[in-house]
């Protein structure tokens, strides 16, 4: 079973807590048991699990990763100037998988997913795969 999940983001670059939307998707599938695919067909937004306890930390990462890739550097040749989006899109990843287990998401006690938007505002989607055992 596949289902597409909208992701309207506000920011530039920002991270939207999703925990809640797949673990609602998981319920309502009925299953008890398996490996859920999280996939983002877009290549300048991604997803990734992290901690989702301390707000300060979706803020540190967007800060770390613009010194990795800052958004005005003088080589980058990309028409939409956008560049910067793409090299953290590739860094963070486009796909997670989570283990089903008691109908619950396997998921640490301080850890959400969350869609990684780099070049926003946009309206986005999310895919989700049930593979039940």
């Amino acid at each position: 079973m596949m289902m597409e999940i909208p992701v309207a983001t506000r920011e530039r670059s920002e991270l939207v807590d999703v925990t809640s939307l797949v673990s609602k998707a998981v319920s309502q599938s009925g299953m008890t048991s398996g490996v859920v695919t999280l996939f983002v067909p877009h290549t300048t937004a991604g997803v990734t699990i992290n901690e989702n306890a301390d707000p300060s930390v979706k803020g540190d990462m967007l800060r770390g990763l613009a010194e990795i890739a800052p958004a005005d550097r003088g080589f980058y040749r990309h028409a939409e100037g956008n560049s910067d989006a793409h090299i953290k899109a590739s860094l963070v990843g486009f796909s997670e998988h989570i283990i089903v287990k008691d109908g619950r998401l396997v998921l640490g006690t301080w850890q959400g997913i969350y869609f990684v938007e780099f070049d926003g505002p946009r309206s986005r989607r999310l895919f989700i795969k049930l593979q039940p055992d």
